[in-house]
């Protein structure tokens, strides 16, 4: 009788083990708010262009800002207000909080011109950094994961990059 015992409490143990080890992903505890943001990536480019480049821009959008530029992994392009063209006005803390994309090579999403983009080289590190019609682009260190768009409008001077981004003098 304290065999059968002993086998059942052993198997039963067991089978409680493995169900508490499985590798099964948790349910998202997101909010409703952060699901409606949910981001889709608009990707306009030929498989040509996907073939030749693994470094392209993509258009992404979101429900309350629209569509947004990015680099290739979705990480959200923004630009400094403070900034002049070609030139930046963001070193030190603020680099460290948005830091500067650079891609030597890469295809443009449609609706952009591959002329609006160049390269400046940054003061005081000499370090390149990519430009949007004159204007350097930068990353938001909030923004953990591909559709993150958590730097828009940070201090009313931080915007995302999209075709229609207009830079007042």
């Amino acid at each position: 009788m304290k065999t059968k015992i002993y086998f059942w409490t052993i198997l039963l143990a067991c089978i409680l083990f493995a169900g508490c080890s499985s590798q099964e992903k948790p349910e998202s505890t997101g909010t409703k708010e952060q699901a409606q943001e949910t981001t889709t990536a608009v990707n306009n480019e030929s498989e040509k262009d996907l073939a030749e480049s693994d470094a392209k821009l993509q258009l992404m959008e979101n429900k309350k800002i629209g569509k947004y530029l990015t680099d290739a992994k979705g990480m959200a392009l923004y630009f400094f207000a403070k900034d002049q063209p070609n030139t930046s006005n963001c070193s030190g803390d603020c680099l460290e909080n948005w830091p500067a994309f650079y891609s030597e090579d890469f295809a443009v999403p449609e609706g952009f011109n591959k002329e609006d983009f160049g390269t400046i080289t940054r003061a005081g590190t000499g370090e390149k950094q990519t430009t949007y019609k004159g204007y350097p682009l930068y990353y938001f260190v909030k923004d953990g994961a591909s559709g993150d768009v958590k730097g828009q409008g940070v201090k009313d001077v931080w915007f995302i990059v999209n075709s229609e981004t207009s830079f007042a003098q």
